[in-house]
């Protein structure tokens, strides 16, 4: 079929340009040699109300690609800094990633379309900026199956396999992720500015986040400490969802935190099977720093480095300052606590909370660890227990018949058959998770035989993970005992 030629990109602005010029770098996309359109997200496309006509085009493909002579805009990198396990590194910034600038939504809000993987920047510090087909599979999978689950993150609009091949621990297919979101902007973003030593540099950047993202926040007595109490509320609302599925972020530092709390960077994530509150799944993260159970506190860690940021901007003595700072962070384990606790309570059927509920849940949860029971499946089976379902395939969980039968029994007397409390129980239990065996098993197929039916299977079923039918059950399944992944990694 041929490929219509349009030149009407929806790629219409580059607003990063208002940043001091110090925030970014000129970057140009590196060219493919024979690229390919390997998947187009046209749900989320209808979802920002933008066509998918130029995307399919033969302009569309060759602008992100690298191979279009005549760009519809002029790529950027961006500068940030970062706290990679605790160790500053002063200069990060995009290594292998040129922001194309924004589309603009039905509703009028803004979409960054960045491209991963597309060439050497400014900031590649001696790296090839190519990405792996096998890493791209991966983030757009993870991503997608986040937004499935109604958790803020970046998404995954389209990959472009590019025909070249980079070299890691093999030769391997490269590809470009196309991503979106609402910004692009981290903490080690604003660590940068402060960096810089100016503050006029931490205010223009600052004031550009108020503006684009918090511009409620403009008439506030004082907006950056604003700022901070915002971020700090939803970064505790996006922990805890992370939490309430299973998801272990694993790399967790300041370059890899969104100021708009939008999930960002899927490198050696993963979602639990077998439940265990110090999970680590992480190949670089051999202290556990960045386990299932240790994520809110590295959160309040991250955070309390963008308030030293925001320090110079207000209006106090540094002292006062510090206070008033302080007082914002306080807040965090608290919003962090009652959203983690309400999800527990409604992925366990409760409707109306009393402290036997806190401590049953409490308790289940040390249960579910000694027991070694998949998270995923208990829960959607406790779901299926509250619509009627047999008992029986709870019980096969447990390792211990006789624990589970009397655990069922206390479960029974204290739930609620409240109506209401089904729909809840379902959309807090998912029926699929990104597994980490499926998601190895996709790659797999893409990238030995370029077999790409098991990923678009896969990634539709996680598009709707509540749901399961006779086309997509399989994916339910915990991995056999050959299967299970034990390590995942940072797979640029």
């Amino acid at each position: 079929m041929d490929i219509p030629i349009l030149n009407d990109s929806p790629i219409t602005q580059q607003r990063y340009r208002d940043l001091p010029i110090t925030m970014f770098s000129e970057s140009n996309i590196a060219a493919s040699s024979a690229p390919s359109l390997i998947v187009l997200n046209e749900k989320l496309l209808s979802e920002y109300g933008i066509g998918s006509d130029w995307f399919k085009s033969e302009k569309g493909l060759m602008t992100l690609a690298g191979n279009d002579a005549d760009p519809i805009s002029s790529p950027v990198a961006m500068a940030y800094s970062g706290h990679q396990f605790a160790h500053w590194v002063p200069l990060l910034g995009d290594g292998r990633a040129h922001m194309l600038g924004q589309m603009k939504s039905n509703v009028g809000s803004l979409i960054d379309v960045q491209l991963k993987g597309s060439g050497r920047t400014h900031y590649s510090r001696g790296g090839d900026g190519r990405a792996t087909l096998g890493s791209v599979l991966r983030e757009y999978l993870i991503s997608e199956a986040m937004a499935g689950l109604g958790i803020p993150t970046t998404r995954s609009l389209a990959i472009i396999k590019t025909g070249d091949t980079v070299q890691r621990e093999k030769i391997t297919p490269g590809a470009i992720l196309v991503r979106t979101a609402s910004s692009h902007i981290r903490v080690g973003t604003f660590q940068y500015a402060s960096d810089t030593q100016e503050i006029s540099v931490i205010k223009a950047l600052a004031d550009f986040v108020i503006n684009h993202h918090f511009p409620e926040l403009e008439q506030h007595n004082d907006k950056y400490v604003a700022l901070l109490s915002e971020v700090i509320n939803q970064q505790a609302e996006l922990v805890a969802q992370w939490m309430l599925v299973g998801f272990i972020h694993g790399v967790m530092n300041t370059d890899n935190m969104s100021i708009v709390s939008e999930t960002i960077d899927y490198g050696p994530c993963a979602f639990m099977d077998t439940f265990k509150p110090n999970r680590v799944f992480s190949s670089i993260d051999r202290n556990g720093r960045y386990a299932w159970d240790q994520q809110a506190n590295i959160a309040v860690w991250n955070l309390s480095r963008l308030a030293e940021t925001l320090l110079p901007l207000l209006d106090l003595e540094t002292e006062s300052g510090v206070k008033v700072l302080e007082e914002q962070l306080a807040e965090f384990i608290p919003k962090f606590n009652f959203t983690l606790r309400q999800g527990m309570l409604k992925k366990f059927g409760f409707y109306q909370p009393a402290d036997k509920h806190l401590e049953f849940t409490s308790d289940s949860l040390t249960m579910l660890s000694e027991q070694k029971i998949d998270f995923t499946l208990f829960f959607n089976y406790l779901t299926n227990l509250q619509k009627g379902d047999d008992d029986e395939p709870l019980l096969e969980l447990f390792t211990e018949r006789d624990k589970g039968i009397a655990w069922l029994n206390k479960w029974r007397h204290l739930k609620s058959d409240n109506p209401e409390i089904r729909i809840a129980m379902r959309r807090a239990n998912p029926v699929f998770i990104a597994r980490n065996h499926q998601v190895e098993k996709a790659i797999r197929a893409a990238e030995d035989n370029g077999d790409f039916s098991l990923f678009k299977r896969l990634a539709k079923s996680l598009a709707n993970p509540f749901e399961v039918s006779p086309d997509n059950e399989e994916f339910q399944s915990p991995p056999l005992p050959e299967e299970i992944v034990t390590q995942t990694f940072c797979g640029t």
